[in-house]
C-alpha cells in the first residue's frame, strides 16, 4: 500500500487508504444527482448525465463521463451532439483498473473546460461516487497543487463521494509522486 506523509500525529509517519475513508466516512451529505464540488466543476450520476435540458439549465458545456463504454454507455459523442463537448473514458469502478493513467487525460479536459468563458464541467460515471470523484481529485491535485487529503476534505463538503480502495491507492501514489516534484503553477479557481 503507498503511503503520504503527514505531520498530523509525529507517531505516524503516512497516511494510508484507511486514513482517507475516515475523511470519507465523515460526510453526512446525502447522495444527490449532482453537486457543484468546485467552481464549475460538477460531479453526477448517469441520471443527470442523461437529461441535456436540466445540464444546459444548470449551465453545464463540458461532460467528462468515467464510465464510457462501447457495449452500454450512455452519452456519448452522438448523443450529446454539438450541444456539450464530450470526452468519455471507459473505466470499471474495480480494484484492477488502473485509472491512473487518466488522471491527465480527465485533469486537461476538465482545465481546458475551466478556462473557457462561462465553461463548466459535468465529471459523472454510474452513480457519482468512485470514478468521476477520483478523476475530480485528481483534477484538484494536478492544477490545483492541492494535496489529497486536502482536496478529499474540500470536495466531501460538497457531496457524498466513495472512491474505491484501488482508486484511493492510486490516488496516494499520485500524491506521493507530486510531493517529489517540482511546481509548475497552473491557474486554478479557489473554493
Amino acid at each position: 500500500m503507498t503511503a503520504l506523509r503527514t505531520t498530523k500525529d509525529p507517531k505516524k509517519e503516512y497516511l494510508s487508504v484507511k486514513d482517507l475513508e475516515k475523511i470519507l466516512d465523515s460526510c453526512k451529505l446525502r447522495l444527490a444527482q449532482i453537486d457543484e464540488v468546485w467552481p464549475n466543476i460538477f460531479i453526477g450520476n448517469v441520471a443527470i448525465a442523461q437529461n441535456k435540458s436540466a445540464l444546459q439549465s444548470a449551465g453545464i458545456t463540458h461532460i467528462l463521463n468515467a464510465a464510457h463504454s462501447k457495449g452500454g454507455s450512455v452519452g456519448d459523442h452522438r448523443f450529446y451532439g454539438n450541444s456539450f463537448v464530450y470526452y468519455g473514458i471507459p473505466a470499471e469502478d474495480s480494484t484492477h483498473f488502473d485509472l491512473d493513467v487518466y488522471f491527465k487525460p480527465a485533469a486537461d479536459f476538465i482545465h481546458k473546460a475551466l478556462i473557457q468563458p462561462d465553461g463548466k464541467v459535468l465529471v459523472h460515471c454510474i452513480m457519482g461516487m468512485s470514478r468521476s470523484s477520483t478523476l475530480v481529485l485528481a483534477y484538484l491535485m494536478l492544477y490545483c497543487h492541492i494535496p489529497l487529503h486536502r482536496a478529499l476534505q474540500k470536495v466531501v463538503q460538497k457531496r457524498a463521494i466513495y472512491p474505491n480502495r484501488n482508486f484511493l491507492a492510486l490516488l496516494l501514489d499520485l500524491d506521493l509522486q507530486l510531493k517529489r516534484k517540482p511546481k509548475t503553477w497552473k491557474k486554478c479557481l479557489i473554493l
